[in-house]
Parts: structure tokens; C-alpha cells; sequence
């Protein structure tokens, strides 16, 4: 039978030796942080345009006051949006309710995506004029509130997967490197094995420090207790490159649960469409009429 001590003889005398190991490496030298630029999970930067695929009723015209469908609306925030007036709103110098970080991305407007700085993404919208400031890190000062609020930003890696094709990593990665000009042509079996993995993730906004303003242009209201937390996706399809929104809105004044909406844009290659315009919002059309039920 071998003796307990001498298995923990042997043990100590391995532990030391791995010690001074370590200790004789000298220790390499750190890279230096890497910027929020530099460390992009996705490229969300250019030219983009909303596609309207869903709920035209709701986002390419004024619908009617009252037609507040598949909002879940709380009984205040029901009879807030009853009380829309659109006049009363130019009147109080409020007609950007409609445009603020609640409701932007929902409407049919184009983006100019670009990094102000190495932390900080810049968005602008034609439709309404507004500016959208993403910050990563630690947020500054939030100030007076505001339609666009305080943007804090995120990256979110995507760890890298099987690969069913060979090695690891998104099976898109060989028509990546190809259209950098690297690695084999789509099709010839993916990347080379020493290729870089190409990044893949999400960026994650949370936008606080709100005016009151509204989730649809016909006064369905969110109120400045309102959290909006977005997800930016990149895809391509057919040839065109997407960008996907997934807009959450939380509001313990105004919403039961949160109202989730999902927007798609599609790159352009300059801003030659271009076209700025002030917030305003068109007269409904019609009167909402309820379903019978």
C-alpha cells in the first residue's frame, strides 16, 4: 500500500516545482485596452433605410387617435392617448414627441451611422432632425432630459460554434475573407486554418433620461420613467447587407409589459437620398372606428 505521506510528499514536490516554473518566466508584456471602436462586435456604420414590411398602418401614416392595437396601454395610458392633440402639441413646442428615442427607429426615416470618437456612435435621422449619441463606458452627466435621453452602449461577443464545414467559427467566414480579399472563394471550404475569426455579436443600447414622448404618432404615449433598450443585429441576404433593431420599451406609468418591435434597415451606398425634415406630424386619416367584438 503506498503511504498517504508519501503521495503528499510527491504532490508538494510536483506544486513546487510548477511555482518556480511560473516564477522563472518573466511575465509578457499586457496589450494595451482595446477602444470601443476597435473592439466592435459588428460594423453597424453608413447609410441606412427603413424597409416597411409590417405595420404600414401604424408607421408610414398618422393613424387615427385611438387606434392604439397591440400596445399594451394601461388604463392611464389609454386615456392619454385619447387625449392626443396634435395642435396642442405644436402650440407647446412638443411636435418631436413622436421622434424621440421611443419612436425614431420605428419611423420610416433614413440613419447616418459614424463614430464620433472612439467611444462614442453618432446616429442621425432625416425624418425629424434628431441625433442619437451612444456612449460605451461610463455614462457623463445625464443632464436635462431629452427626446434622444442617455444612450449607454455594449458589446455583445457571440462565442465561436462548431462549424459543420471544418474548424471553428460562423459558417459565413469563407465569404467574409473572401470579400476582404483573403482566404478561399465561398464555397471552397472556409477560411484557412490560421485566418482571424471574424467578429460576431450584437451592440446593446440602454437609453434612459427621456421626455415623455410617444410610441406612435398618434399620441400612444411613453412616459420619461421610460427604459429603452435596443439590440443592433448585422445580416446579409441576396447580396444586401440589413440592419435589425430590436427595440424594447419598459414604462411603469404607461405600459402593462414591455412593447417589443423589431425594425429592419437596408444599407445604401450614399447619402445621395438623402432628405432632412423637420418633426411633424401629418393630420390622421380618418376616425378610428373599434372592431366589433
Amino acid at each position: 500500500m503506498v503511504s498517504v505521506r508519501w503521495v503528499d510528499a510527491v504532490v508538494a514536490l510536483a506544486s513546487a516545482a510548477l511555482a518556480a516554473s511560473l516564477s522563472a518566466q518573466p511575465p509578457g508584456p499586457r496589450p494595451p485596452p482595446r477602444s470601443p471602436r476597435e473592439a466592435a462586435q459588428v460594423d453597424v456604420t453608413g447609410n441606412w433605410v427603413a424597409q416597411i414590411t409590417e405595420d404600414w398602418r401604424w408607421r408610414m401614416i398618422t393613424p387615427p387617435k385611438g387606434d392604439y392595437a397591440s400596445v399594451p396601454l394601461n388604463q392611464a395610458g389609454r386615456q392619454a392617448a385619447d387625449r392626443w392633440d396634435p395642435a396642442a402639441d405644436v402650440a407647446a413646442g412638443e411636435q418631436c414627441r413622436a421622434f424621440g428615442a421611443g419612436g425614431i427607429m420605428r419611423l420610416p426615416t433614413r440613419l447616418k451611422i459614424a463614430w464620433a470618437d472612439d467611444t462614442t456612435l453618432r446616429i442621425e435621422t432625416d425624418l425629424g432632425q434628431q441625433v442619437r449619441t451612444l456612449q460605451f463606458g461610463r455614462a457623463a452627466d445625464p443632464g436635462a432630459r431629452s427626446w434622444q435621453g442617455q444612450s449607454v452602449a455594449e458589446w455583445l461577443g457571440v462565442p465561436q460554434v462548431a462549424n459543420p464545414f471544418g474548424g471553428l467559427g460562423a459558417p459565413n467566414q469563407g465569404v467574409a475573407a473572401a470579400r476582404s480579399g483573403g482566404g478561399p472563394a465561398p464555397g471552397a471550404g472556409g477560411p484557412p486554418a490560421n485566418a482571424p475569426p471574424v467578429a460576431r455579436g450584437s451592440l446593446k443600447v440602454v437609453t434612459t433620461n427621456l421626455r415623455s414622448g410617444y410610441l406612435r404618432k398618434n399620441g400612444v404615449p411613453y412616459s420619461e420613467q421610460a427604459v429603452v433598450t435596443e439590440y443592433f443585429d448585422r445580416l446579409t441576404m441576396f447580396g444586401n447587407d440589413y440592419l435589425q433593431v430590436e427595440t424594447v420599451v419598459t414604462d411603469p406609468t404607461y405600459l402593462t409589459t414591455p412593447f417589443v418591435v423589431s425594425n429592419q434597415f437596408k444599407r445604401e451606398p450614399d447619402d445621395s437620398k438623402w432628405n432632412p425634415t423637420p418633426c411633424a406630424t401629418d393630420p390622421p386619416l380618418g376616425t378610428f372606428q373599434p372592431p366589433n367584438l
